[in-house]
């Protein structure tokens, strides 16, 4: 994991069987990622902010890989919604609510949790959750930003609690967490979105 860029955005590489899934690859991640994959498989963006996607395109021409998002962020890709100017990519895959993903062997789970965008998603793999920027430690994403919501943030939220498992968060911003950690929170950020 690198932070990347003036957002500070965590970039992450995760190996399994010799084989490299690149996920967020934000501003200037390029050059780490390369120094740092073998076998790069795929890019997996959590969500469609430019923070999160900025190398897409020069990963995907390096590597010849796929990118993955879910559908409802695709959008984005090609059409920075926050006034940003990254470089433009295009989804190869694009992922539905809740997908189960094979790529290349391995298990990829897709969990939607819209709010901070509509296609906003953590990448479950194993016993692990990217939660790119639905969830923080101690936190969670914005909703007020184009196309957020926080009506689907609150239910995001709701969904977020009845989980059951011990999955640690690595977040699009900051320090790792759990997701039993954050559950404990979840209530008082329930009620702060449904109010303001």
């Amino acid at each position: 994991m690198k932070p990347m860029g003036r957002t500070q955005t965590n970039c992450y590489i995760v190996t399994i069987d010799n084989k490299d899934l690149i996920i967020d690859p934000g501003m200037s991640a390029t050059s780490w990622v390369i120094e740092n994959v073998k076998n790069p498989i795929a890019i997996l963006n959590t969500h469609g902010h430019y923070d999160h996607v900025w190398s897409n395109a020069e990963l995907k021409e390096r590597f010849k890989i796929p990118i993955y998002i879910n559908k409802s962020d695709a959008f984005m890709l090609e059409k920075c919604v926050l006034g940003q100017n990254p470089p433009k990519s295009r989804a190869d895959i694009l992922v539905n609510n809740d997908e189960l993903l094979n790529i290349d062997g391995l298990k990829v789970q897709y969990r939607h949790f819209a709010g901070h965008t509509p296609g906003n998603s953590i990448i479950e793999i194993e016993d692990v959750w990217f939660s790119g920027d639905f969830l923080f430690q101690q936190s969670i994403g914005r909703w007020d930003f184009p196309f957020s919501s926080g009506e689907e943030m609150a239910k995001s939220l709701e969904k977020a609690m009845k989980i059951d498992g011990n999955f640690t968060l690595y977040p699009g911003h900051g320090m790792s967490t759990t997701l039993k950690e954050e559950q404990r929170g979840m209530d008082m950020w329930l009620n702060y979105v449904k109010n303001n």
